[in-house]
């Protein structure tokens, strides 16, 4: 075990809010939807707080305001923005990526000069670190800018002791940018080698990432990934290095690994990626992200941690294996309702980047989409959820049921879906004849559609368990759909893509299908 673990658990003795809790003992409040509520209305909150795939984090306070981002991936609108005044209660903005530029990886948050930025990292042909830029939080947001950064990920925006502007990389390296932040102003440099931990621990791999770097006193403290994203959940892992300039030279916390997971049976595997801000009560916290402990088709998870300041000028982080409560920030408001009804009655226009979302979007996707007399209407694309961007939320609980009205076109096929990506997805759909069944990414045609063009569809998954039912009466009865599945493998440690099992909805083939009066509950375990 690390040194700053050591005293953690020294210090959290004979306190009960430090003592690891077997998860089956976790208790949440429950809000929209029956989700699950990080404030325990107590002064205390319960990790994640913000629950489903918010990988990477990458956070930014401006004056009593926190702005939070996560990696978007494949999902557009992507970058949503995320609003909080105490760190726990957490309501979604707007997105600010409109166009597909590619897989957008750990983006950089900032504000310099009263103008916002992001810094995307992007997986396309060729890869590049792009820039946007807006005079509001809420947008408009700039257009793309590359910087023709073609091999390098996870940018992080600082601004040194003598005013210059950098982009730190991942691996240790660092780029000098112009003074408006839009272009580079030099060549790529490496300024900085990670602290590596013991050769018997076993990780995924040393993969450097994710630098975070904050500026407190009279130092400059860049926190790192290590051991990898995912793989064994003792791998991932956050490390310290500080230094009194930008230029360094830096040197490594003498208690690093500052965050680790130490065995499976913690709540929460695979921490890393961390960034540090302070609190409405004037004290420092750390973000970063996690899996839940067997919940690997639940994404990265992010995870709130108290920071202490020691006496020789470093910190550690006080929370442990975060599965118990922790005491709230104080000094803030909070801003609520928490999070966001994933139900939709479509009475209103899609909430398109603030919660639904496109799987790989061609440009045109947008227009398939239209909302009208409480019914959304969706274009058929292709001939099945691999071929055809489905229509997607996060869902952040471990067990839940969702429903939907709806009706196909003559030619068309609909249906629901767990979808992790194009290769790998569940779900059930039908035509105006027969069903068809989606499983590990495969269709297969299955018994005769009673129903004819027109039904109520049910998927319940409970902890992977996932059982479909339908009703031909609009929910007044159902009927138990005879085949069920068992979803627990379609995570990144199976396929890769570090994605998580989203819900959603399809279309496919000739035509429009119309979806009406979509409810989303989240069950409890």
């Amino acid at each position: 075990m690390s040194a700053p673990l050591d005293a953690v658990a020294a210090a959290g003795a004979g306190n009960p809010l430090l003592l690891p809790a077997p998860a089956s003992s976790r208790r949440w409040r429950r809000g929209l939807d029956n989700q699950r509520v990080p404030d325990l209305s107590d002064g205390t909150f319960l990790n994640p707080v913000l629950s489903g795939d918010r990988p990477d984090p990458a956070i930014l306070k401006d004056g009593e305001d926190y702005y939070l981002t996560f990696s978007s991936f494949d999902s557009y609108p992507g970058l949503t923005i995320w609003h909080s005044r105490d760190l726990v209660n957490w309501r979604p903005r707007n997105a600010a990526l409109h166009r597909n530029i590619g897989s957008v990886w750990a983006v950089s948050l900032e504000k310099h000069r009263g103008r916002y930025f992001l810094y995307i990292p992007v997986k396309a042909d060729p890869n590049d670190i792009h820039v946007i830029w807006a005079d509001h939080i809420d947008g408009p947001w700039s257009d793309p800018v590359p910087l023709g950064l073609h091999h390098h990920i996870d940018p992080c925006h600082v601004v040194g002791e003598d005013g210059s502007r950098w982009l730190f990389l991942s691996g240790g390296d660092r780029v000098r940018l112009s003074d408006d932040g839009l272009s580079l102003a030099g060549d790529v440099e490496h300024v900085y080698d990670p602290w590596r931990y013991p050769d018997d621990w076993d990780v995924e791999g040393f993969s450097p990432e994710g630098p975070k770097i904050h500026r407190h006193g009279d130092w400059f403290y860049m926190l790192t990934a290590v051991g990898g994203t995912a793989g064994p959940p003792t791998g991932h892992m956050v490390i310290a290095a500080r230094s009194r300039s930008i230029h360094g030279p830096w040197e490594q916390h003498p208690g690093n690994p500052l965050v680790r997971t130490q065995e499976m049976s913690e709540a929460w595997w695979s921490r890393g990626h961390a960034s540090l801000v302070e609190g409405p009560d004037k004290r420092w916290y750390a973000l970063y992200h996690g899996y839940e402990a067997d919940f690997w088709t639940l994404g990265r998870q992010c995870l709130l941690d108290a920071v202490e300041w020691t006496d020789d000028g470093w910190f550690r982080m006080t929370g442990g294996d975060l599965s118990r409560p922790l005491p709230r920030p104080k000094g803030g408001k909070a801003l609520l309702p928490h999070g966001l009804a994933l139900s939709d009655d479509f009475s209103q226009p899609l909430a398109l980047g603030s919660k639904w979302s496109f799987f790989r979007p061609t440009l045109d996707e947008a227009g398939r989409v239209r909302v009208a007399g409480n019914t959304l209407h969706l274009a058929g694309r292709g001939i099945a959820p691999s071929s055809g961007s489905p229509l997607l939320l996060i869902a952040g609980d471990t067990s839940y049921q969702f429903e939907c009205d709806i009706e196909v076109s003559e030619e068309g096929r609909a249906g629901l879906l767990l979808f992790y990506d194009d290769k790998l997805y569940a779900g059930l759909g039908f035509d105006q004849a027969r069903f068809v069944t989606h499983q590990y990414g495969i269709e297969r045609t299955r018994p005769a559609n009673p129903h004819g063009r027109r039904m109520r569809m049910r998927v319940t998954n409970r902890r992977h368990i996932v059982s479909f039912h339908t009703s031909g009466d609009g929910g007044k009865t159902w009927t138990r759909f005879d085949r069920g599945m068992e979803v627990s493998g379609y995570h990144h440690n199976v396929r890769g893509g570090f994605l998580m099992l989203r819900t959603g909805l399809y279309a496919a083939g000739p035509g429009e299908a119309k979806f009406r009066d979509f409810r989303f509950t989240a069950l409890e375990d």
